[in-house]
């Protein structure tokens, strides 16, 4: 019986393949990619449980534990997330919401074995699932192969089947779903003994499908991408579909020629699959498309990431476990924060502050901490409705400075950040730009929600300046917050 049984209704990088080790071993290897899908699997659990395959997979190439969303963006059901997986964009972007997948917008957001498709048509693209939806909706028919495995041959028949395509045929992309993780996350729970046996039994299968791949004659001749993800998690009692962090929990494992064996990262978000994928496969991704995914041959940290190595454990917020390293009022170098004019409340919110979706989103649930998608690693936040939850003086009244930005007088620059914004009067966000630590002159003003999306600001440069320097004012009290991320200031 299908595990949905179970179930409670409910960037944009202009590059083609990343950078590789040896330019002549890799223009002598074909490129060829491997995406194997676990629904409902949860990487500590992985690591609990018996799987010397995905183990093996983790030592050879990368770990990279992430989060998702929850409402209103979308529940942790699985339309949504595989969805995201295999477009490259967020619920706000392809529009599911549900399993129902009402209003999707395949057509604007196809999947990324039709991108490569029509990109080039002739590479062989192969997507198999055990959950119908994937390959009925969310793959389009113009990938050369989609199967929807019959119910009674469940991860079984997927399995033999993927093996069969990668053994028998020469497949470029294969995407292979697996489902029985997921079916005892609903039946048992993720704390059970049997969700760790259906680990077992799926990495069985992984290991399977991967000993297809390096079985096939022309092996040595190719040059694989292999990826493991999965859509959503579970909690501990069984299912998902709110707001926990455990219901909110992705990951990828990832090897491939660019990927440091044995290597953990944080900067990687559920889209980026998708982006990986068709780099991988030297496909250029297009501006136009608007993927919010980005290759992970590709990282592009920030200053704020730097700072994940002294992130400190909860002070006042007891909700937070206290094993979760996750903020700190340190700036990255060159950047400082203004807190003159406010003093006392909740330790870990008092002005603006650097930390994780782990961390912030755990202070407290469901009022849109968990939207902030599109912010990676380390980022900042300036939190007044939970900086208010203790005796403070003044109000909410911080502001974040960065470095110097070179800049050509006379010309254009861009700022571009990454943003998330919650109004609640009279709260209000200020972008103020200082041109060789002159006067500051706001150049972009926030009163209004703002969900989380990447911002881009032309600035005009004035004759004979040389540098440019961005200040984030935040100013309330018990209102809401703001999230500021990868902040830069290039050419126009």
């Amino acid at each position: 019986m299908s595990r949905r049984t179970f179930l409670v209704s409910a960037a944009a990088v202009a590059a083609a393949a990343g950078p590789v080790t040896g330019a002549a071993r890799a223009a002598a290897r074909t490129p060829k990619v491997l995406v194997i899908g676990l629904d409902g699997a949860l990487l500590s659990r992985i690591k609990d449980a018996d799987a010397p395959n995905l183990d093996a997979l983790t030592a050879a190439g990368l770990t990279a534990p992430s989060s998702i969303y929850a409402n209103p963006l979308a529940p942790t059901l699985s339309g949504p997330g595989w969805s995201t997986i295999i477009t490259g964009v967020w619920p706000d972007k392809h529009n599911v919401k549900d399993n129902n997948f009402t209003g999707a917008r395949f057509t604007q957001y196809p999947d990324f074995l039709t991108r490569a498709e029509t990109a080039r048509p002739a590479l062989s693209t192969y997507a198999v699932a055990s959950w119908n939806p994937i390959t009925d909706t969310v793959f389009s028919a113009k990938v050369d192969t989609r199967v929807s495995t019959p119910g009674a041959e469940y991860d079984t028949g997927t399995t033999s089947r993927a093996v069969a395509r990668l053994r028998d045929g020469d497949p470029d992309a294969v995407f292979v779903h697996l489902d029985n993780i997921d079916h005892a996350g609903h039946s048992y729970g993720a704390a059970s003994p049997q969700y760790l046996d259906a680990i077992h039994g799926a990495d069985a299968q992984v290991g399977q499908i991967v000993a297809a791949v390096k079985a096939r004659p022309t092996y040595s001749a190719e040059d694989w991408l292999i990826m493991v993800t999965a859509d959503h998690g579970h909690t501990d009692t069984g299912g998902h579909g709110g707001s926990t962090l455990q219901e909110r929990q992705t990951f990828l494992i990832a090897t491939g020629p660019t990927l440091a064996p044995g290597s953990v990262r944080y900067d990687v978000k559920m889209p980026d699959v998708a982006a990986s994928a068709l780099a991988h496969l030297g496909i250029a991704i297009d501006p136009a498309w608007d993927l919010d995914g980005r290759p992970v041959q590709q990282p592009a940290p920030d200053d704020f990431d730097t700072l994940r190595g002294v992130l400190r454990s909860r002070a006042d917020e007891t909700g937070i476990p206290a094993g979760v390293l996750g903020f700190t009022h340190t700036p990255p170098a060159g950047w400082s924060v203004d807190n003159s004019a406010m003093g006392g409340g909740v330790t870990e919110w008092r002005g603006w502050t650097f930390t994780t979706d782990e961390f912030w989103t755990q202070a407290q649930r469901d009022q849109n901490r968990e939207c902030n998608v599109r912010a990676r690693n380390v980022f900042a936040v300036a939190d007044g409705d939970e900086w208010y939850d203790k005796a403070l003086t003044g109000s909410f009244d911080s502001t974040l400075v960065s470095p110097a930005y070179p800049v050509t007088g006379g010309g254009t620059a861009v700022l571009t950040y990454t943003t998330h914004y919650r109004q609640e009067a009279p709260q209000k966000g200020e972008v103020l730009v200082s041109y060789d630590d002159g006067t500051p002159v706001t150049v972009r003003t926030y009163t209004a929600d703002v969900p989380s999306r990447t911002e881009t600001v032309t600035l005009q440069v004035p004759a004979g300046a040389t540098s440019a320097r961005v200040r984030f004012r935040y100013t309330g009290g018990n209102n809401w917050f703001w999230v500021i991320d990868g902040v830069r200031i290039g050419g126009s």
